[in-house]
């Protein structure tokens, strides 16, 4: 059988034309339907499923803090637990004056005896009191004091330990009695710090190992930065 096609060719573009149409339209449909239908889930997923789950943390959250605080004395405990946590702090600022021990040993004389020592790290200062053998044996201790340094870990600076050393004296049968005033340096008794102290070997004063009728160096002159000698008989 044969067929003709009597439609004429404007007809046939006019109808795949709206053929087109339709697709389009159909598709924007289903593309509006989609995009509609997943809004639609992240609402429900915000304003149900997340909202839910947030009242459930909210409620954990309150059990565990009535829980907390229902503890006794709890307020005592984290009082205890702040000091704790300032301990290191304090311990590093805490002056190690165990050492004080060890630099006595280490600056007195032999004949020199301590009765008495006053120590008082706020004006970083310092008094000690007792007895020697002899008058020279209290200048040779205030000497040693005077010209003992200190050295901090591999550093090989210098640094006075005491200074202003003040000496009293009394004179009597057995020997005498003596009061050393001075300043020690408060870095000698920082924990943080590797000190060492560098003593000098003072045999006796100064002014009498100078040859006889040869005056001492003004430069060697013990008593050129500190008060002069008090005697009392």
């Amino acid at each position: 059988m044969i067929q003709f096609n009597l439609l004429p060719d404007i007809k046939k573009e006019y109808i795949k034309a709206r053929r087109t149409k339709r697709l389009i339209f159909t598709g924007a449909l289903i593309a509006s339907a989609a995009s509609l239908g997943v809004v639609f889930l992240l609402f429900l997923t915000v304003q149900v499923a997340q909202k839910g789950n947030i009242d459930d943390l909210t409620k954990d959250i309150n059990t565990e803090l009535s829980s907390i605080q229902s503890i006794e004395d709890l307020d005592n405990m984290l009082t205890v637990q702040n000091q704790l946590n300032t301990l290191p702090g304090l311990h590093e600022q805490k002056p190690e004056v165990s050492r004080l021990f060890d630099y006595l040993t280490q600056v007195t004389p032999e004949d020199i005896t301590i009765s008495t020592l006053e120590m008082d790290m706020a004006t970083a200062s310092m008094s000690v009191a007792g007895r020697a053998d002899s008058l020279a044996t209290v200048n040779k201790f205030a000497d040693t004091l005077k010209f003992t340094k200190y050295t901090i870990g591999a550093d090989t600076t210098e640094i006075a330990s005491f200074t202003e050393v003040v000496t009293r004296l009394n004179r009597d049968i057995q020997g005498a009695t003596y009061t050393l005033d001075f300043l020690f340096d408060p870095i000698i008794f920082d924990n943080t710090q590797d000190v060492a102290l560098n003593v000098p070997n003072i045999v006796s004063t100064r002014s009498e190992t100078a040859k006889p009728g040869e005056a001492l160096p003004r430069d060697e002159d013990v008593f050129d930065d500190s008060p002069a000698v008090e005697e009392e008989e």
